[in-house]
């Protein structure tokens, strides 16, 4: 048992690639899953977060907001840099107001769920991104109205129900955070607790790879169907991701953040939270439609995009745990 979860973790990045690829393969062939497998999704992701901040001892999560560089590179890059990025790359698509409600939606605001991830998979300072994660949640639902307002208008801000949002932040964040801090307090009494952390820790690679399965098998039928209007959406993603790599290296070295921190930056500039805004935008008036195709279509770019980063990353980024220069 143990030869084979290590041989998955070794094995993260092609596993998470097969995932995707069996999942759009499934969705493509069996359309008709879709809205099961989507019914799957949230219960899945909520559990790969359980098990990701298993991973992170809680009494580490102070640290993350007593390293100031860290927390100061994060938070201005997610909320002044990307604000500033995605207002001049929504423009390619401003007279199509579906589809620049998509866009921003989802380019606004920051993941806080598989990145961290894939940070970890990159040698990116998965503890320290985990510790902020309730914090960059709050700051978004906070600062998205006003965003949105500047961006598109007051029509936009009126029409969104942020009941979606504040739901998916229970149950995906704040339900997973508190059950792995009652798990790990009660590993250090009871035998059942440490068997449910390690099976939880050892479940990690199949929980992620059922999670990215399931958001591709779900949704690709219904990319597939309007890729003609969706394909103006992908190479705004594509530039965002670009910009955002090198605005997130470039942030890490001005901040004088450590290696693994500078590379959990890249990554939350670059990550999206996709799964989470999904339910929002659901909600939005038929008129804006297919804006929550354009939200899946930024998920399947960047599932695979991410899946390179963490190869390029620690190219970009090299070494170990010294400050950059």
């Amino acid at each position: 048992m143990r030869r084979a979860v290590r041989w998955m973790e070794r094995n993260q990045a092609p596993l998470y690639l097969v995932a995707l690829l069996g999942g759009g393969v499934a969705g493509l062939l069996l359309p008709g899953i879709g809205p099961a497998l989507s019914g799957a999704v949230n219960p899945v992701l909520a559990l790969v977060l359980y098990a990701t901040f298993l991973g992170v001892p809680a009494r580490r999560f102070p640290a993350a907001f007593r390293d100031v560089r860290f927390l100061a590179a994060v938070l201005v890059l997610d909320f002044v840099v990307a604000p500033v990025v995605v207002f001049v790359l929504s423009r390619v698509v401003a007279a199509d107001a579906a589809l620049l409600a998509g866009v921003l939606f989802v380019l606004l605001t920051p993941c806080v769920d598989y990145v961290i991830v894939f940070t970890g998979l990159a040698g990116g300072a998965r503890d320290r991104l985990l510790a902020v994660t309730p914090l960059l949640m709050v700051l978004q639902i906070l600062l998205l109205g006003p965003l949105l307002w500047l961006m598109a208008g007051p029509d936009l801000v009126a029409a969104v129900d942020p009941a979606p949002f504040l739901e998916a932040f229970v149950l995906i964040v704040v339900v997973p955070l508190v059950a792995a801090v009652l798990t790990q307090v009660a590993a250090t009494r009871w035998r059942g607790a440490r068997l449910l952390l390690a099976a939880a820790t050892d479940a990690m690679v199949p929980l992620t790879m059922l999670a990215l399965a399931l958001v591709v098998g779900s949704q690709i039928h219904g990319v597939g169907a309007q890729l003609g209007r969706l394909a103006a959406v992908i190479p705004v993603f594509v530039a965002f991701v670009l910009v955002m790599t090198a605005a997130g290296w470039a942030t890490g070295r001005i901040a004088r953040v450590d290696v693994p921190g500078s590379r959990a930056v890249v990554f939350t500039g670059v990550t999206r939270n996709s799964l989470v805004v999904l339910p929002v935008v659901l909600t939005l008036p038929a008129v804006l439609d297919p804006a929550p195709l354009v939200v899946v279509t930024q998920t399947l770019v960047e599932l695979v995009v991410l899946v390179a980063l963490v190869r390029l990353v620690p190219k970009i980024i090299p070494g170990g745990g010294t400050r950059h220069p």
